[in-house]
């Protein structure tokens, strides 16, 4: 998959030959990670796993922490594709929206879950939380305003009654993200329903929809 920003090729359209290079640059670190820390990951390992000099990955990316964002958005380009296109499907209801939405994210959570117990090493705390950190940031930012415009549609039919979308869709992908992932938090699969349970009540209070809407939340499956 061409995974490359045209924005790094100064706005033109990037060569089969750059996307390749983009693309093993991203594969490197992604196998450097399952061994080492980020921490002890640097450039210059990243270049001699990819098989290309250290001046071409700076070509691509300024920085380590630049190809850790990329390669977060190409882990997650799929499920999050799938709810940009969700937010512009105004025939089917919103809260069935809300809810495939809420899959995708629960799908690209899965797939950061996977890394981790793939990696051939313990992780730290910190480390586990710098991790979680980077995806959260990610997956609110992506998803956050397609929820947002899936939320003003339910108003304008009123079929919901909130006056913040934007800020309801930050709540709602917050408590997913952190609850669901168990990365940042040490969560049991008890702790986790309560949690949901609870995040369901305070939305159906909140926005004036018949009890038992959002029960969904609790049927996406980790």
């Amino acid at each position: 998959m061409c995974t490359a920003n045209k924005n790094i090729f100064y706005g033109k359209a990037p060569t089969m030959a750059d996307t390749q290079k983009y693309d093993k640059i991203l594969d490197a670190l992604q196998q450097l990670m399952v061994d080492k820390s980020m921490s002890n990951i640097s450039v210059s390992d990243i270049a001699s796993k990819a098989g290309i000099g250290k001046g071409s990955v700076y070509y691509y990316f300024p920085s380590k922490e630049a190809i850790l964002d990329a390669l977060i958005r190409r882990n997650y380009e799929a499920p999050l594709q799938t709810a940009k296109k969700l937010a512009d499907q105004t025939d089917i209801p919103p809260f069935t929206r809300m809810a495939m939405l809420f899959q995708a994210c629960r799908s690209s959570a899965a797939a950061f879950l996977k890394q981790g117990n793939e990696k051939n090493r313990t992780i730290t705390i910190q480390e586990s939380a710098y991790l979680h950190q980077k995806y959260l940031n990610y997956l609110i930012s992506e998803l956050k305003p397609n929820l947002a415009k899936i939320i003003r549609q339910g108003i304008d039919t009123g079929e919901i009654h909130f006056d913040y979308p934007e800020a309801l869709a930050e709540i709602v992908l917050i408590v997913l993200g952190v609850k669901l992932n168990n990365t940042f938090l040490s969560t049991t699969p008890e702790d986790c329903e309560y949690t949901i349970r609870g995040l369901i009540s305070l939305l159906e209070q909140g926005t004036g929809v018949a009890k038992g809407t959002l029960n969904y939340l609790n049927a996406i499956e980790p």
